[in-house]
């Protein structure tokens, strides 16, 4: 048995929740010795590049929390044309939805229905079109932006186990993204509907959107949906959402997107273009897509 694969199933018995609140907890103390301790010593394990920080100083943040989600200076990730990546991390993976279903790792997929919280309707928008994943390592910058423009539709809230998300679990737990607790956030764009899924996990504390705030942890239940009666629109490169603690942003598209020559597992920085739709579609959004959430 491979290190990696016994990783992978030692999770299975953990209290997942448990374990990612109280590591919540730590991460938001404001004993100023406990955080400055915490900050520094992470820097030094994952070389973290305190340059690029819109505040440099380690010392400055109120909490490691505060730390790990800090904000990048202005200009720090300029952004491309075409289609780009929301986040800083690794690109898992990347093609097309295959009859519904998108690759998690060599000898593993997963259906769009499952990932969308058994949503029947919002998987067949996705059928036929593209999907890209992109992990977010304990390095790297954790707010997650808009990999093309668009309107929000409905946020909806999935239940579920906290594995974590790294390459030594995607490739030994079946159907990861779709057990794992996430936030799949529905957008309406020029080129057809948008689903940017953010997947929690282990001692991910809490993820955050710009129009809501914090959203999880949630107490325990069902699937919960929330729809917008005022409209909330955000221009590619804009910010949507940030991790408190490292994971995953899984993109699915209506429309085929012509990837860039990229390599799956290799890096990619927020607002590098992915790829790009059928530039000869015109880009003005159909009716139906833009119509205000109710």
């Amino acid at each position: 048995m491979t290190l990696a694969k016994l990783f992978a199933l030692i999770q299975y018995p953990l209290p997942h929740h448990l374990l990612s609140r109280l590591v919540g907890r730590l991460a938001d103390c404001r004993v100023p010795w406990v955080k400055d301790l915490a900050i520094r010593a992470f820097i030094r394990q994952f070389k973290v590049d305190m340059g690029e920080a819109h505040e440099s100083d380690p010392g400055a943040y109120p909490s490691f929390n505060a730390f790990f989600t800090r904000p990048l200076k202005d200009g720090a990730r300029p952004i491309d044309e075409g289609l780009v990546s929301p986040a800083d991390g690794t690109l898992s993976q990347f093609g097309a939805i295959g009859h519904g279903r998108l690759i998690q790792a060599k000898r593993h997929d997963f259906t769009a229905a499952d990932l969308l919280g058994g949503d029947l309707e919002a998987a067949g928008r996705f059928h036929d079109g593209s999907f890209a994943t992109v992990y977010l390592s304990p390095s790297d910058y954790h707010r997650v932006h808009m990999p093309l423009g668009g309107t929000l539709r409905e946020m909806v809230y999935v239940p579920g186990r906290l594995f974590s998300v790294n390459a030594a679990t995607t490739h030994h737990v079946p159907n990861l993204f779709a057990r794992n607790e996430r936030l799949v956030c529905h957008f309406d764009t020029a080129h057809g509907p948008m689903a940017l899924v953010l997947v929690g996990a282990m001692i991910v504390a809490a993820i955050e959107t710009v129009w809501a705030g914090q959203i999880t942890p949630l107490p325990r239940g069902g699937v919960q949906r929330l729809r917008f009666d005022t409209p909330v629109r955000l221009e590619k490169g804009e910010e949507m959402g940030r991790f408190k603690l490292g994971s995953t942003v899984v993109m699915a598209f209506a429309e085929p997107v012509a990837f860039d020559p990229l390599e799956v597992e290799g890096k990619v920085r927020m607002g590098q273009r992915l790829g790009a739709f059928d530039e000869k579609r015109d880009a003005t959004p159909r009716q139906e897509e833009v119509s205000s959430p109710s």
